[in-house]
């Protein structure tokens, strides 16, 4: 498969050439892009390279994380690699490559803004660099995650805890009972839901925030929950 200009422009961003471009094709095809023929398989879509990127990424960032930080306990190196690896860094890295631009979607998906999605964007991340490895070896892939990954390590923009585990904590170092998380309402379209979750722990008053899946609404409303309290700021 030859390279289009937009490809090698992709290219040119992500630090990669491929000597394979239908590599990086795959990589940027939604199963949404496929049309429906006996030809063309589900695989054809950037999934399974999804699924191979994100043991990529696991084992290069942990690889940079021994090698940054010495002294750091497996603790430690376990809370920086979940902040690394989770889907919300991995859709910044896609942003900053401009990923989306080069996404193939069919046309359902574009129009709800797939291009934009987080979801997505995350996914696009490891499948961009599950290419790589398949197309250059593990070392092309580590050198990748290093460029796009390596001011993150140096300088998170996210708690090396999430909200949910520091509420938690917050809570049992209290003797408190464990926080619960109902759901209070779902609206939306299917493309784009909207979904508001209570966080209640008994002896204070329980707080709502919205997230567009439980997970977000969840984390959000434990951030909430551990401003009010004055735990984090609430900025």
């Amino acid at each position: 498969m030859s390279k289009g200009k937009d490809l090698s422009e992709l290219e040119a961003r992500i630090g990669y050439e491929f000597a394979d471009a239908s590599h990086l094709t795959r990589a940027l095809t939604h199963i949404s892009a496929l049309a429906p023929s006996p030809s063309v398989r589900r695989t054809d879509s950037y999934q399974r390279l999804e699924f191979l990127g994100d043991r990529v990424l696991g084992l290069a960032v942990a690889g940079m994380l021994c090698a940054n930080f010495p002294d750091a306990e497996e603790g430690e190196l376990s809370r920086r690699l979940a902040v690394l690896v989770r889907k919300e860094t991995c859709a910044d890295i896609a942003r900053e490559w401009g990923a989306g631009d080069f996404l193939r979607l069919g046309d359902g998906e574009a129009q709800s803004g797939g291009k934009k999605k987080s979801a997505l964007l995350g996914d696009i991340c490891e499948s961009i660099i599950g290419a790589v490895y398949l197309d250059g070896g593990f070392d092309a892939a580590q050198a990748l995650v290093e460029r796009a990954f390596l001011e993150k390590m140096r300088n998170p923009t996210r708690p090396l805890r999430d909200p949910k585990t520091m509420l938690q904590e917050w809570a049992q170092a209290r003797g408190l009972t464990p926080p619960l998380y109902k759901l209070s309402a779902r609206s939306g379209p299917d493309h784009a839901p909207q979904f508001i979750i209570e966080v209640v722990i008994p002896g204070f008053d329980s707080v709502e925030a919205r997230g567009g899946s439980k997970r977000a609404a969840e984390q959000a409303a434990a951030q909430s929950f551990l401003a009010r309290e004055g735990v984090t700021d609430p900025t």
